[in-house]
């Protein structure tokens, strides 16, 4: 089999951003080894939400149970999102870190969105392991992020 006959796969895929147009993520595709590595990270948080969502739904149980999901998004965040193209945040090109830490709410949610949908989770999946919404996040970008010039 010649070189051009040959498969290619590639284990990153880029995606546009809907929310802010020129933005781009650059995100991980499952893999059997990127599926095993992420369960590791994943077990035990998903166990303790599991069990904090269970019980009695007061203040103290949903801000605990915001804090875990906060927590297990920020592992998938970590986990499979590569790059950030097409914005910056405080002057700066955006990273994954800094799109994190101080990039628009809207924009993280939309990359969580494409890293789950990436990872292959079902919608229910998806449902399940989205963050208990302990805010108001605005849709628009906010702050000091911009559009990077292309």
């Amino acid at each position: 089999m010649s070189h051009s006959d040959s498969q290619r796969y590639d284990s990153v895929v880029e995606v546009a951003s809907a929310r802010m147009p020129g933005v781009t993520f650059r995100v991980e595709r499952m893999s059997f080894g990127r599926r095993l590595e992420l369960v590791r990270e994943l077990k035990g948080l998903l166990g303790r939400l599991e069990f904090v969502q269970a019980g009695p739904q007061g203040p103290e149980q949903q801000a605990e149970a915001a804090l875990v999901a906060g927590e297990i998004d920020r592992i998938y965040l970590r986990w499979g999102l590569r790059g950030v193209a097409g914005l910056e945040i405080n002057g700066e090109a955006a990273t994954p870190e800094s799109l994190a830490a101080s990039g628009p709410e809207g924009l993280v949610e939309e990359a969580l969105a494409t890293i789950r949908r990436e990872a292959g989770l079902s919608e229910a999946e998806r449902k399940n392991s989205g963050s208990p919404s302990i805010s108001c996040a605005a849709t628009k970008p906010d702050g000091s992020a911009t559009i990077a010039a292309g």
